[in-house]
């Protein structure tokens, strides 16, 4: 079971992407909190179903986090649902998790359900193009954010730079409105220091990209999250 208020640091595994088993191994017994399994391109229910596979002999969190109906595979421990705050349609923040539960509701365990309000700030990611979003300026993502806190009461606000690194100064000011929902850093993070900055600020932070380009860098951003968030006062 998992509990995200609980978590520091996660490690997100895109399913159309090749991982060895010895590097799956060590990152799953690195310490991280949790493995999401998410992706924009080529994410299939065969895919899904065979990454979830190898990651059921670790004790560690799995999470789904749902981009195509088609790949909604069962057994994970929780579903995270994306609302792209941001978007210029609807689609992407009411219409297609609506279409979700017209058919999937008598599946869902609502427990292991999440909604995360995604705030996308990479102009360059591929979710920023095909969800169609606008670029926001520092009013609109801190108005963002205290929509996720207090309009929609959202239990995550997702800051996404999606392939590159963010501005620790925005993530400073958007911790500053979040005090009841979890607020989430990912993108770009490649080295360990970077990890540390982003953790001095959110809660919690998703390393992705670096598995795949450098395994060993990517594992030492787990103990220097950890390390951070010992420094500013204990576990989160």
């Amino acid at each position: 079971m998992y509990n995200i208020s609980e978590w520091d640091h996660v490690f997100k595994l895109d399913p159309n992407k090749m991982i060895t088993n010895a590097a799956l191994e060590k990152v799953c017994t690195s310490g991280t909190d949790a493995v999401i399994v998410g992706g924009t391109d080529g994410v299939t229910f065969e895919n899904v179903a065979d990454l979830l596979e190898r990651l059921e002999p670790y004790n560690v969190s799995t999470v789904l986090e749902v981009s195509d109906l088609e790949a909604v595979v069962p057994g994970f421990d929780a579903y995270f649902i994306p609302l792209v705050l941001n978007s210029r349609h609807k689609k992407w923040l009411l219409d297609v998790q609506h279409q979700a539960i017209k058919e999937y509701a008598d599946m869902i365990d609502w427990q292991d359900m999440l909604t995360e309000g995604y705030c996308v700030l990479n102009p360059e990611a591929k979710v920023y193009q095909k969800t169609d979003c606008t670029l926001p300026n520092v009013q609109d993502v801190l108005a963002y954010a205290k929509m996720a806190e207090h309009v929609f009461r959202l239990p995550v606000f997702y800051m996404e730079y999606s392939g590159t690194y963010g501005d620790p100064e925005l993530v400073k000011k958007v911790a500053r409105q979040c005090h009841h929902t979890t607020l989430v850093y990912g993108g770009g993070i490649r080295t360990k220091e970077q990890a540390e900055q982003m953790a001095e600020f959110a809660d919690v932070i998703v390393v992705g990209d670096v598995i795949y380009d450098n395994l060993e860098v990517a594992l030492e951003t787990v103990e220097a999250t950890k390390s951070m968030k010992m420094k500013d006062g204990g576990p989160s």
